[in-house]
């Protein structure tokens, strides 16, 4: 899979977008989190009967959980939009910790510019095996230099999305 090379400037030209996106996520979550407390309330008081569709509990019950699957639905439209569409990865735990990579180069190897939920602009990257723990600043310099390599004459099989 070819992978588009991001400059800085391409990378904080996304940040709105991602924002947005976790925005959206989170709202979503928040959704999931209220519907779910409810279905756990009935389970209590009902265990499985409230599955019947003759308990009196059974319509809320099936409301609550189309409402968790449509917000399960509303997070998977938001990454495939906001982060995947645009060549974007997302680490272990991005969803939760508002966290995207994206893929650039740096002397003459794969690196990642790394963007953490609230950053209103790009400031830092990471060896591809390092991860958030390895972010690094970026200097002036580096930004000059990062995303300036030809990644055809790159192996991108370290990248791993």
């Amino acid at each position: 899979m070819a992978h588009h090379v991001f400059t800085v400037g391409e990378a904080n030209a996304l940040v709105p977008t991602l924002t947005q996106t976790f925005q959206q996520i989170d709202a979503h979550n928040y959704q999931i989190r209220e519907a779910t407390e409810k279905i756990e309330v009935l389970d209590l008081l009902w265990g499985a009967a409230v599955r019947d569709p003759s308990n009196g509990d059974h319509k809320d019950y099936m409301t609550h959980r189309e409402t968790v699957d449509r917000a399960l639905r509303g997070i998977q439209r938001s990454i495939q939009e906001g982060v995947v569409a645009h060549g974007l990865r997302l680490p272990l735990g991005g969803i939760e910790e508002g966290l995207v990579d994206f893929p650039t180069t740096y002397q003459g190897r794969w690196v990642y510019l790394c963007w953490h939920m609230g950053e209103r602009e790009i400031l830092y990257w990471h060896e591809t095996d390092t991860g958030f723990q390895g972010r690094q600043e970026i200097t002036a310099a580096q930004r000059d230099e990062m995303g300036r390599d030809d990644p055809a004459d790159l192996d991108d099989s370290e990248l791993d999305f």
